[in-house]
């Protein structure tokens, strides 16, 4: 990273914007929305699924493409949508829907063409869609376009068309596919009334929020009590849609176990459990640089994607953590020091986590991690130990020349009111540190060294962190 340009890396933010388009529809009151969809629109609007075109248009009556799909899906099931290379020769890694089609596809929700060909704009018809809705949900279809079509059909997410027939052919309008997708996550919109609640789960922690979609973005429907027992239907992602009593709507799946009993042996559903008190911590994690800025440049590679890949694979891991995650970029976007610094105050965020790449000579190679003593600071003592216990983790990581803990009165530091840490995680202009940068073993290593890190700290401060370290995926 270079010098001038340090920005804040922390907290995880699980709104991203769906197809890179503006304002919320839930929000913005779109004018080309029929009142027939309103509903699922904002639904889908409010967990951050799908976005207008503009400010007051949803773009309702355009056709959609197989990326646009892949991007709905991707984000109704929380997929990783990094942007990044793809299998296909047609699907470069600037497309904004490559990290989603990506990830779809090894899902087994897509799949490509001859040639190595993804077909990004080529539109999808309403058969392709339920094979999709199908693959995505897990609904069994026998691998046929019927058996999809029947599948969407029984469940009442689709209808078929005024011929009689599902209408397999006809190319699907964007506010038709948001409708059957909308349909798909919350049984509340579907045409006929489905009851899928055939699994028992019991609740891990008390004060529990049940909530209308499957993220923390949408709102909470009412609060369980611990080892309350639930009736479980269909999972989204890492969420699981739940009936207590009057209470209906997703807990993650982290909070639910499959046995009466806390203490029998791992429980498939969930993660072990792990102290109460880290589901009122917010963790901020802020990957550096972005949009206009692209941070240090080795080697063709620039420092804003390689810190959004880090920062966003370190989101997925705390995601399946009692942590609440935020970040102060999701995707390739410009924030100025100020808005980052101040990020973890409007978030109500408990620790701050800039992520960063180093740049000088091309000898010049290793980890370093920052912390501000700055007068203003009032969690000097505490910034210090994160910062000590990510570069201890990135060392084992990389095993890179050890540059040390340092302070420095980085902007993004000194003017943070949480505990705040900046971590150099190597040098983009050294050509081994940057070959490590590139892969993405490596990265996955370095993600999780920056997630072991933030248990250490929490386990130095007098937190039960012992499960999480071998929890996650």
């Amino acid at each position: 990273m270079k010098k001038r340009f340090f920005f804040v890396v922390l907290s995880f933010i699980l709104t991203v914007p769906l197809i890179g388009f503006g304002k919320n529809a839930g929000a913005a009151g779109f004018v080309d929305v029929p009142s027939r969809a309103s509903q699922e629109v904002s639904y889908l609007a409010e967990g951050g699924i799908a976005n207008g075109s503009s400010a007051s248009v949803f773009g309702s009556d355009k056709t959609v493409t197989r990326a646009e799909a892949a991007a709905f899906i991707g984000r109704a099931l929380q997929l990783n949508g990094t942007k990044r290379e793809t299998k296909f020769v047609d699907v470069g890694s600037g497309n904004f829907a490559s990290g989603y089609i990506q990830s779809a596809v090894e899902k087994g929700i897509f799949s490509g063409y001859a040639g190595g060909r993804f077909l990004p704009y080529k539109v999808v018809t309403r058969g392709e869609m339920a094979v999709m809705m199908s693959k995505a949900f897990g609904y069994s279809f026998g691998g046929t376009l019927s058996g999809a079509a029947k599948a969407l059909m029984s469940r009442g997410i689709a209808r078929g068309v005024e011929d009689g027939t599902f209408g397999a052919a006809q190319l699907l309008k964007r506010v038709d596919f948001a409708v059957f997708l909308a349909r798909a996550i919350s049984p509340t919109f579907r045409v006929i009334e489905t009851d899928e609640f055939t699994k028992t789960r019991w609740t891990n922690v008390g004060d529990l929020n049940v909530r209308s979609g499957p993220s923390t973005s949408y709102s909470s429907k009412g609060k369980l009590a611990k080892d309350t027992r639930v009736a479980a239907a269909h999972s989204v992602g890492s969420w699981t849609y739940i009936r207590s009593g009057t209470i209906v709507g997703f807990v993650n799946n982290y909070y639910l176990r499959s046995t009466e009993t806390a203490s029998a042996t791992k429980d498939p559903v969930t993660a072990p459990s792990a102290d109460s008190r880290l589901s009122s911590q917010t963790i901020i994690l802020d990957p550096g640089h972005g949009g206009s800025d692209p941070g240090a440049i080795g080697f063709g590679l620039q420092e804003k994607s390689v810190v959004l890949t880090t920062g966003l694979k370190v989101n997925s891991l705390l995601k399946q953590t009692p942590f609440n995650v935020k970040m102060t970029r999701s995707t390739d976007t410009f924030l100025t020091l100020s808005n980052r610094a101040a990020f973890a105050e409007r978030n109500n965020g408990d620790v701050f986590v800039s992520i960063h790449a180093n740049a000088a000579s091309a000898s010049a190679t290793g980890t370093e991690t920052f912390y501000s003593a700055a007068a203003n600071s009032q969690n000097a003592a505490d910034s210090k130990l994160l910062a000590t216990k990510l570069q201890s983790r990135m060392l084992a990581a990389w095993d890179l020349k050890n540059r040390g803990v340092k302070e420095y009165g980085f902007y993004v530091l000194k003017n943070n009111t949480v505990p705040a840490a900046l971590v150099e995680m190597g040098f983009i202009t050294n050509k081994g540190d940057n070959d490590k940068m590139r892969s993405d073993y490596w990265l996955n290593a370095m993600s999780k060294a920056i997630y072991y890190g933030i248990l250490d700290y929490y386990k130095a401060k007098g937190y039960d962190v012992d499960s999480l370290y071998n929890s996650v995926k």
